[in-house]
């Protein structure tokens, strides 16, 4: 059997990120807090925590943290299926890609009031890697294939749309968005994982074209720095549907382009998330496009 006091102290720490801020939330000492920990450390046969600050899992910390949580979370799915009243709110930790967090995915969260939420940020074609590493409870991906001992579920489809401000459309696409003009417009790009400019890019333009670019990964900053003609970018839709009828982003082609987005949740820990799964597939139904 596992320590579960020992596990308490190690999310504690994860969770604040130090010891002494551990110790405050769980009512011990610091020195209480590293006992615990370092007596779970030589049971596990393995380092948990990377002492720094702030404070941060090693893998092996990481999945016992995971583990934690999962326990949390059935003993929640058992209060309720049993009525009896619910321990502390469990925790859930979900890797989800920004532009679903600034679109749709925090009015689905918001109608699960019963559980606390730690988001991992990354992008849709990456997102599944946090459930293969079981770090994470649960995934939006744009991966429709199951991960291993979890199950996805369809959610509908984001689209995307090239824009940029009518000033800089002026300048840089006079004649449209050809090859050359792509090739020396500046470009917006969300990170290094980010495809969709070049993805897009090809699309239109029928061949591969080295982009200029700026990296800016926030999505409402990315939508902002269009608007001010910073550069161009593919923007969820849904997010500057008021700017593009406002007149303030114009379209620099008609072409889009469309990401499937999938809700993966682990097997073990689907039942007591069915309410939060339940939200999700709501929310995304309004939110999203959906397949005829």
């Amino acid at each position: 059997m596992l320590d579960y006091d020992a596990l308490s102290a190690l999310a504690a720490v994860l969770r604040t990120g130090s010891f002494d801020r551990a110790a405050a939330q769980l009512g011990v000492t610091p020195s209480a807090v590293s006992q615990r920990i370092k007596g779970l450390e030589d049971r596990m046969g393995a380092t948990l925590v990377l002492r720094g600050q702030p404070c941060a899992a090693t893998p092996t910390g990481a999945r016992l943290l995971r583990h934690l949580d999962d326990v949390a979370l059935m003993e929640q799915g058992l209060a309720r299926d049993l009525g009896t009243p619910a321990s502390p709110r469990p925790t859930v930790r979900i890797a989800v890609n920004a532009d679903s967090l600034a679109t749709w995915f925090l009015p689905a969260i918001a109608r699960v009031p019963d559980m606390l939420f730690e988001l991992e940020i990354d992008d849709q074609d990456h997102s599944d890697v946090w459930l293969r590493k079981a770090e994470v409870a649960a995934a939006v991906t744009a991966r429709a294939t199951p991960v291993q001992g979890c199950d996805s579920i369809a959610l509908g489809t984001l689209s995307y749309v090239a824009t940029a401000s009518p000033g800089f459309v002026a300048r840089w696409f006079p004649k449209g968005a050809t090859a050359t003009a792509l090739g020396q417009a500046p470009a917006l790009v969300f990170s290094l994982k980010d495809r969709l400019q070049q993805d897009w890019v090809t699309k239109v333009a029928g061949q591969r074209v080295a982009l200029p670019a700026h990296r800016i990964a926030s999505s409402h900053d990315f939508r902002r720095a269009a608007i001010l003609g910073l550069g161009w970018g593919m923007n969820p839709e849904p997010l500057v549907a008021e700017d593009i009828a406002a007149g303030r982003l114009v379209a620099i082609a008609p072409e889009t382009m469309e990401t499937p987005l999938y809700w993966q949740v682990s097997r073990l820990s689907a039942p007591a998330l069915a309410p939060l799964t339940r939200a999700i597939r709501e929310t995304a139904r309004k939110m999203l496009l959906q397949s005829r």
